[in-house]
Protein backbone atom coordinates (compact mmCIF):
# COMPACT_ATOMS: atom_id res chain seq x y z
CA UNK A 1 0.00 0.00 0.00
CA UNK A 2 2.78 2.45 0.89
CA UNK A 3 4.35 1.92 -2.53
CA UNK A 4 1.07 2.85 -4.20
CA UNK A 5 0.81 5.99 -2.06
CA UNK A 6 4.37 7.02 -2.90
CA UNK A 7 3.73 6.33 -6.59
CA UNK A 8 0.73 8.66 -6.37
CA UNK A 9 3.05 11.14 -4.70
CA UNK A 10 5.41 11.01 -7.69
CA UNK A 11 2.49 11.62 -10.06
CA UNK A 12 1.38 14.50 -7.84
CA UNK A 13 4.81 16.17 -8.00
CA UNK A 14 5.11 15.78 -11.76
CA UNK A 15 1.54 17.05 -12.25
CA UNK A 16 2.28 20.17 -10.18
CA UNK A 17 5.44 20.76 -12.20
CA UNK A 18 3.59 20.29 -15.52
CA UNK A 19 0.89 22.68 -14.33
CA UNK A 20 3.29 25.63 -14.54
CA UNK A 21 5.48 24.34 -17.39
CA UNK A 22 6.34 27.05 -19.93
CA UNK A 23 6.86 24.80 -22.93
CA UNK A 24 5.73 21.17 -22.61
CA UNK A 25 6.95 20.34 -26.12
CA UNK A 26 10.58 20.96 -25.10
CA UNK A 27 10.48 18.58 -22.10
CA UNK A 28 13.18 15.89 -22.43
CA UNK A 29 11.37 12.90 -20.95
CA UNK A 30 14.22 10.44 -21.55
CA UNK A 31 16.65 12.55 -19.53
CA UNK A 32 14.07 12.97 -16.75
CA UNK A 33 13.45 9.21 -16.59
CA UNK A 34 17.20 8.54 -16.54
CA UNK A 35 17.75 11.00 -13.67
CA UNK A 36 14.81 9.56 -11.72
CA UNK A 37 16.31 6.07 -12.03
CA UNK A 38 19.68 7.48 -10.90
CA UNK A 39 17.96 9.02 -7.86
CA UNK A 40 16.50 5.66 -6.84
CA UNK A 41 19.81 3.87 -7.39
CA UNK A 42 21.75 6.43 -5.37
CA UNK A 43 19.19 6.40 -2.54
CA UNK A 44 19.31 2.58 -2.40
CA UNK A 45 23.12 2.64 -2.50
CA UNK A 46 23.48 5.23 0.26
CA UNK A 47 20.75 3.97 2.60
CA UNK A 48 20.47 0.23 2.03
CA UNK A 49 23.93 -1.13 1.23
CA UNK A 50 27.19 -1.76 3.04
CA UNK A 51 29.01 0.40 0.49
CA UNK A 52 26.63 3.26 1.23
CA UNK A 53 27.09 2.80 4.96
CA UNK A 54 30.87 2.87 4.64
CA UNK A 55 30.74 5.92 2.35
CA UNK A 56 28.43 7.90 4.63
CA UNK A 57 30.45 6.83 7.67
CA UNK A 58 33.60 8.12 6.00
CA UNK A 59 31.97 11.47 5.14
CA UNK A 60 30.57 11.73 8.66
CA UNK A 61 33.99 11.03 10.17
CA UNK A 62 35.51 13.79 8.04
CA UNK A 63 32.96 16.30 9.30
CA UNK A 64 33.30 15.00 12.87
CA UNK A 65 37.02 15.71 12.69
CA UNK A 66 36.41 19.12 11.14
CA UNK A 67 33.94 19.98 13.89
CA UNK A 68 36.40 18.82 16.55
CA UNK A 69 39.07 21.09 15.05
CA UNK A 70 36.57 23.94 14.97
CA UNK A 71 35.69 23.30 18.62
CA UNK A 72 39.36 23.71 19.56
CA UNK A 73 39.24 27.29 18.32
CA UNK A 74 35.81 27.90 19.85
CA UNK A 75 36.92 26.57 23.24
CA UNK A 76 40.00 28.79 23.17
CA UNK A 77 37.88 31.92 22.66
CA UNK A 78 34.67 31.03 24.50
CA UNK A 79 35.87 28.39 27.00
CA UNK A 80 34.34 28.79 30.44
CA UNK A 81 31.17 30.53 29.25
CA UNK A 82 29.06 27.38 29.67
CA UNK A 83 28.47 24.95 32.47
CA UNK A 84 29.86 21.41 32.29
CA UNK A 85 27.81 19.23 29.94
CA UNK A 86 25.97 22.12 28.29
CA UNK A 87 26.25 22.78 24.55
CA UNK A 88 24.81 26.15 23.43
CA UNK A 89 23.47 26.03 19.86
CA UNK A 90 25.48 29.06 18.73
CA UNK A 91 28.81 27.64 19.94
CA UNK A 92 28.39 24.02 18.89
CA UNK A 93 26.35 24.34 15.68
CA UNK A 94 26.87 27.79 14.18
CA UNK A 95 30.42 28.84 15.01
CA UNK A 96 32.01 25.78 13.33
CA UNK A 97 30.80 27.39 10.08
CA UNK A 98 33.74 29.80 10.46
CA UNK A 99 36.28 26.96 10.19
CA UNK A 100 34.44 25.23 7.32
CA UNK A 101 34.35 28.55 5.46
CA UNK A 102 38.12 28.91 5.90
CA UNK A 103 38.62 25.43 4.38
CA UNK A 104 36.45 26.34 1.41
CA UNK A 105 38.58 29.44 0.89
CA UNK A 106 41.78 27.36 0.88
CA UNK A 107 40.31 24.90 -1.64
CA UNK A 108 39.19 27.82 -3.79
CA UNK A 109 42.57 29.56 -3.54
CA UNK A 110 44.48 26.55 -4.80
CA UNK A 111 41.93 25.96 -7.61
CA UNK A 112 40.90 22.55 -6.25
CA UNK A 113 37.19 23.36 -5.94
CA UNK A 114 36.88 25.11 -9.33
CA UNK A 115 38.53 22.13 -11.06
CA UNK A 116 36.21 19.66 -9.31
CA UNK A 117 33.07 21.72 -9.94
CA UNK A 118 33.84 22.28 -13.62
CA UNK A 119 34.46 18.64 -14.48
CA UNK A 120 31.62 17.21 -12.40
CA UNK A 121 29.33 19.79 -14.00
CA UNK A 122 30.57 18.79 -17.47
CA UNK A 123 29.81 15.11 -16.77
CA UNK A 124 26.38 15.95 -15.39
CA UNK A 125 25.52 17.90 -18.54
CA UNK A 126 25.82 14.63 -20.49
CA UNK A 127 23.13 13.09 -18.25
CA UNK A 128 20.66 15.92 -17.74
CA UNK A 129 20.61 17.25 -21.31
CA UNK A 130 21.20 20.81 -20.09
CA UNK A 131 23.99 23.27 -20.71
CA UNK A 132 27.43 23.11 -19.12
CA UNK A 133 26.75 26.34 -17.23
CA UNK A 134 23.57 24.96 -15.62
CA UNK A 135 25.32 21.74 -14.61
CA UNK A 136 28.36 23.56 -13.22
CA UNK A 137 26.12 25.96 -11.28
CA UNK A 138 24.26 23.12 -9.54
CA UNK A 139 27.51 21.56 -8.31
CA UNK A 140 29.02 24.92 -7.40
CA UNK A 141 25.94 25.90 -5.38
CA UNK A 142 26.44 22.85 -3.16
CA UNK A 143 30.07 23.82 -2.64
CA UNK A 144 30.17 27.58 -2.16
CA UNK A 145 26.57 28.54 -1.38
CA UNK A 146 23.42 29.90 -3.01
CA UNK A 147 24.53 33.54 -3.13
CA UNK A 148 28.30 33.16 -3.58
CA UNK A 149 27.89 30.86 -6.61
CA UNK A 150 26.75 33.75 -8.83
CA UNK A 151 30.07 35.51 -8.30
CA UNK A 152 31.82 32.65 -10.11
CA UNK A 153 29.67 33.17 -13.25
CA UNK A 154 29.15 36.93 -13.09
CA UNK A 155 30.74 37.52 -16.53
CA UNK A 156 27.94 35.51 -18.13
CA UNK A 157 24.95 36.86 -16.20
CA UNK A 158 24.18 39.67 -18.63
CA UNK A 159 23.99 37.25 -21.57
CA UNK A 160 21.58 34.76 -19.99
CA UNK A 161 17.91 34.45 -20.90
CA UNK A 162 15.27 34.48 -18.12
CA UNK A 163 14.84 30.72 -18.66
CA UNK A 164 18.49 30.01 -17.95
CA UNK A 165 18.48 32.40 -14.98
CA UNK A 166 15.54 30.48 -13.51
CA UNK A 167 17.48 27.22 -13.79
CA UNK A 168 20.56 28.68 -12.11
CA UNK A 169 18.52 30.15 -9.24
CA UNK A 170 16.40 27.02 -8.76
CA UNK A 171 19.56 24.92 -8.47
CA UNK A 172 20.94 27.33 -5.87
CA UNK A 173 17.75 27.20 -3.79
CA UNK A 174 17.33 23.42 -4.07
CA UNK A 175 20.66 22.55 -2.52
CA UNK A 176 22.69 23.58 0.54
CA UNK A 177 26.24 24.88 0.86
CA UNK A 178 29.13 22.84 2.21
CA UNK A 179 29.74 25.41 4.95
CA UNK A 180 26.51 24.47 6.78
CA UNK A 181 26.58 20.70 6.20
CA UNK A 182 28.48 20.13 9.45
CA UNK A 183 25.83 22.15 11.32
CA UNK A 184 23.04 20.01 9.82
CA UNK A 185 24.84 16.82 10.86
CA UNK A 186 24.65 17.88 14.51
CA UNK A 187 20.86 18.24 14.23
CA UNK A 188 19.69 15.33 12.06
CA UNK A 189 21.21 11.99 11.07
CA UNK A 190 24.22 12.49 8.77
CA UNK A 191 23.10 9.75 6.39
CA UNK A 192 20.00 11.76 5.52
CA UNK A 193 22.02 14.94 5.04
CA UNK A 194 24.36 13.25 2.56
CA UNK A 195 21.52 11.48 0.75
CA UNK A 196 19.47 14.67 0.42
CA UNK A 197 22.39 16.64 -1.03
CA UNK A 198 23.02 14.02 -3.71
CA UNK A 199 19.36 13.47 -4.60
CA UNK A 200 18.53 17.18 -4.65
CA UNK A 201 21.20 17.70 -7.29
CA UNK A 202 19.35 15.42 -9.72
CA UNK A 203 15.92 16.38 -8.39
CA UNK A 204 16.64 20.00 -9.25
CA UNK A 205 17.44 19.04 -12.84
CA UNK A 206 14.26 16.93 -13.06
CA UNK A 207 11.86 19.60 -11.81
CA UNK A 208 13.48 22.41 -13.78
CA UNK A 209 13.40 20.26 -16.92
CA UNK A 210 9.61 20.08 -16.55
CA UNK A 211 8.82 23.60 -15.30
CA UNK A 212 11.33 25.43 -17.44
CA UNK A 213 12.37 23.40 -20.51
CA UNK A 214 14.46 25.07 -23.18
CA UNK A 215 17.18 24.31 -25.68
CA UNK A 216 20.69 25.70 -25.33
CA UNK A 217 22.37 26.37 -28.65
CA UNK A 218 25.93 25.13 -29.13
CA UNK A 219 27.33 28.65 -29.46
CA UNK A 220 25.60 29.67 -26.18
CA UNK A 221 26.84 26.70 -24.18
CA UNK A 222 30.16 28.21 -23.15
CA UNK A 223 31.32 27.93 -19.56
CA UNK A 224 33.52 30.80 -18.41
CA UNK A 225 34.37 30.69 -14.73
CA UNK A 226 35.19 33.98 -13.10
CA UNK A 227 38.76 33.89 -11.85
CA UNK A 228 38.97 36.11 -8.80
CA UNK A 229 41.85 38.51 -8.57
CA UNK A 230 44.76 36.66 -7.02
CA UNK A 231 45.06 37.50 -3.34
CA UNK A 232 47.78 36.82 -0.87
CA UNK A 233 47.01 33.57 0.96
CA UNK A 234 46.48 35.13 4.37
CA UNK A 235 44.41 37.97 2.94
CA UNK A 236 42.12 35.39 1.34
CA UNK A 237 42.02 33.32 4.53
CA UNK A 238 41.06 36.34 6.61
CA UNK A 239 38.22 37.20 4.23
CA UNK A 240 36.76 33.69 4.26
CA UNK A 241 37.02 33.48 8.05
CA UNK A 242 35.13 36.76 8.36
CA UNK A 243 32.57 35.59 5.78
CA UNK A 244 32.00 32.43 7.81
CA UNK A 245 31.57 34.45 10.99
CA UNK A 246 29.06 36.73 9.25
CA UNK A 247 27.06 33.69 8.13
CA UNK A 248 27.04 32.31 11.69
CA UNK A 249 25.89 35.66 13.11
CA UNK A 250 23.22 36.14 10.44
CA UNK A 251 21.83 32.62 10.91
CA UNK A 252 21.89 33.11 14.67
CA UNK A 253 20.02 36.41 14.39
CA UNK A 254 17.44 34.87 12.07
CA UNK A 255 16.93 31.98 14.48
CA UNK A 256 16.38 34.32 17.42
CA UNK A 257 13.80 36.28 15.45
CA UNK A 258 12.02 33.37 13.76
CA UNK A 259 11.90 31.07 16.81
CA UNK A 260 10.61 33.90 19.03
CA UNK A 261 8.07 34.95 16.39
CA UNK A 262 6.87 31.39 15.86
CA UNK A 263 6.51 30.86 19.61
CA UNK A 264 4.56 34.11 19.95
CA UNK A 265 2.24 33.30 17.03
CA UNK A 266 1.67 29.77 18.37
CA UNK A 267 0.72 31.18 21.78
CA UNK A 268 -1.61 33.76 20.24
CA UNK A 269 -3.42 31.16 18.14
CA UNK A 270 -3.60 28.81 21.10
CA UNK A 271 -5.23 31.49 23.26
CA UNK A 272 -7.67 32.69 20.60
CA UNK A 273 -8.79 29.43 18.93
CA UNK A 274 -7.21 26.72 21.09
CA UNK A 275 -4.92 25.43 18.31
CA UNK A 276 -1.33 26.53 17.63
CA UNK A 277 -0.32 28.08 14.30
CA UNK A 278 2.03 25.15 13.61
CA UNK A 279 -0.82 22.70 14.13
CA UNK A 280 -2.94 24.59 11.59
CA UNK A 281 -0.07 24.48 9.09
CA UNK A 282 0.32 20.80 9.92
CA UNK A 283 -3.25 20.09 8.81
CA UNK A 284 -2.65 21.99 5.56
CA UNK A 285 0.58 20.11 4.72
CA UNK A 286 -0.50 16.71 6.13
CA UNK A 287 -1.80 15.37 2.76
CA UNK A 288 1.53 16.22 1.11
CA UNK A 289 3.44 14.54 3.94
CA UNK A 290 1.21 11.48 3.51
CA UNK A 291 1.93 11.33 -0.25
CA UNK A 292 5.64 11.57 0.58
CA UNK A 293 5.29 8.28 2.48
CA UNK A 294 4.79 9.55 6.04
CA UNK A 295 2.36 7.32 7.99
CA UNK A 296 -0.95 9.11 8.54
CA UNK A 297 -0.47 8.95 12.32
CA UNK A 298 2.56 11.26 11.90
CA UNK A 299 1.31 13.27 8.91
CA UNK A 300 -0.06 16.30 10.78
CA UNK A 301 3.06 16.65 12.93
CA UNK A 302 5.30 16.18 9.90
CA UNK A 303 3.24 18.69 7.92
CA UNK A 304 3.83 21.26 10.65
CA UNK A 305 7.60 20.77 10.42
CA UNK A 306 7.47 21.07 6.63
CA UNK A 307 5.49 24.29 6.82
CA UNK A 308 7.82 25.70 9.46
CA UNK A 309 10.76 25.17 7.12
CA UNK A 310 8.95 26.86 4.24
CA UNK A 311 7.81 29.88 6.29
CA UNK A 312 11.02 30.34 8.32
CA UNK A 313 14.11 28.28 7.40
CA UNK A 314 15.59 24.79 7.67
CA UNK A 315 17.40 25.51 10.95
CA UNK A 316 14.18 26.44 12.76
CA UNK A 317 12.47 23.35 11.33
CA UNK A 318 15.36 21.07 12.37
CA UNK A 319 15.19 22.46 15.90
CA UNK A 320 11.43 21.75 15.96
CA UNK A 321 12.03 18.24 14.61
CA UNK A 322 14.66 17.58 17.30
CA UNK A 323 12.13 18.45 20.00
CA UNK A 324 9.66 15.76 18.86
CA UNK A 325 12.03 13.07 17.56
CA UNK A 326 10.93 10.50 20.16
CA UNK A 327 7.28 10.80 19.13
CA UNK A 328 7.88 10.01 15.44
CA UNK A 329 8.61 6.73 13.66
CA UNK A 330 12.03 6.11 12.13
CA UNK A 331 10.45 6.18 8.68
CA UNK A 332 8.89 9.60 9.29
CA UNK A 333 12.17 10.98 10.62
CA UNK A 334 14.02 9.84 7.49
CA UNK A 335 11.48 11.32 5.08
CA UNK A 336 11.16 14.66 6.87
CA UNK A 337 14.92 14.93 7.46
CA UNK A 338 15.73 14.81 3.73
CA UNK A 339 12.90 17.25 3.01
CA UNK A 340 14.50 19.80 5.33
CA UNK A 341 17.95 19.71 3.69
CA UNK A 342 17.58 22.57 1.21
CA UNK A 343 17.34 26.35 1.10
CA UNK A 344 13.74 26.28 -0.19
CA UNK A 345 12.04 28.94 1.95
CA UNK A 346 10.68 32.45 1.52
CA UNK A 347 13.79 34.20 2.85
CA UNK A 348 15.92 32.54 0.15
CA UNK A 349 14.00 34.46 -2.53
CA UNK A 350 15.38 37.71 -1.15
CA UNK A 351 18.85 36.25 -0.63
CA UNK A 352 19.18 35.01 -4.22
CA UNK A 353 17.53 38.05 -5.83
CA UNK A 354 19.77 40.33 -3.77
CA UNK A 355 22.91 38.38 -4.66
CA UNK A 356 22.15 38.53 -8.40
CA UNK A 357 21.10 42.19 -8.25
CA UNK A 358 24.40 43.07 -6.61
CA UNK A 359 26.17 41.71 -9.69
CA UNK A 360 23.66 42.62 -12.40
CA UNK A 361 20.68 44.85 -11.60
CA UNK A 362 18.62 43.88 -14.64
CA UNK A 363 18.93 40.15 -13.95
CA UNK A 364 18.29 40.74 -10.25
CA UNK A 365 14.94 42.36 -11.09
CA UNK A 366 14.07 39.41 -13.34
CA UNK A 367 14.87 36.96 -10.52
CA UNK A 368 12.71 38.93 -8.08
CA UNK A 369 9.75 38.72 -10.49
CA UNK A 370 9.82 34.91 -10.66
CA UNK A 371 10.66 34.53 -6.96
CA UNK A 372 7.48 32.66 -5.97
CA UNK A 373 7.80 30.31 -8.95
CA UNK A 374 11.38 29.72 -7.89
CA UNK A 375 10.28 28.69 -4.40
CA UNK A 376 7.52 26.55 -5.91
CA UNK A 377 10.02 24.58 -8.00
CA UNK A 378 12.59 24.21 -5.20
CA UNK A 379 9.89 22.93 -2.83
CA UNK A 380 8.86 20.33 -5.42
CA UNK A 381 12.50 19.19 -5.50
CA UNK A 382 12.42 18.62 -1.73
CA UNK A 383 9.14 16.72 -1.98
CA UNK A 384 10.50 14.56 -4.81
CA UNK A 385 13.62 13.70 -2.79
CA UNK A 386 11.47 12.81 0.23
CA UNK A 387 9.26 10.52 -1.89
CA UNK A 388 12.27 8.70 -3.35
CA UNK A 389 13.73 8.16 0.13
CA UNK A 390 10.31 7.06 1.42
CA UNK A 391 10.23 4.35 -1.24
CA UNK A 392 13.70 3.13 -0.30
CA UNK A 393 13.76 3.08 3.52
Amino acid sequence: MRYLISFCGLLFVFALALLVSKNKKEIKYKNILLMLVIQFLLAALLLNTTIGYVLIKAITNVFDHLLSYANAGISFVFGGLTNEGESPFFLTVLLPIVFISALIGILQHFKILPFFMTWVGFLLSKINGMGKLESYNAVASAMVGQSEVFITVKKQLDKLSPQRMYTLCASAMSTVSMSVVGAYMTMIEPKYVVTAIVLNLFGGFIIVSIINPYKVEENEDILTIEDEQKQAFFQMLGEYIMDGFKVAIIVGAMLIGFVALMDGINSLFDIVIGVSFQEILGYIFAPIAFLMGVPWADAITAGGIMATKLVTNEFVAMISLGEITDSLSERTLGIISVFLVSFANFSSIGIIAGAVKGLNERQGNIVARFGLKLLYGATLVSILTAIVVGLII
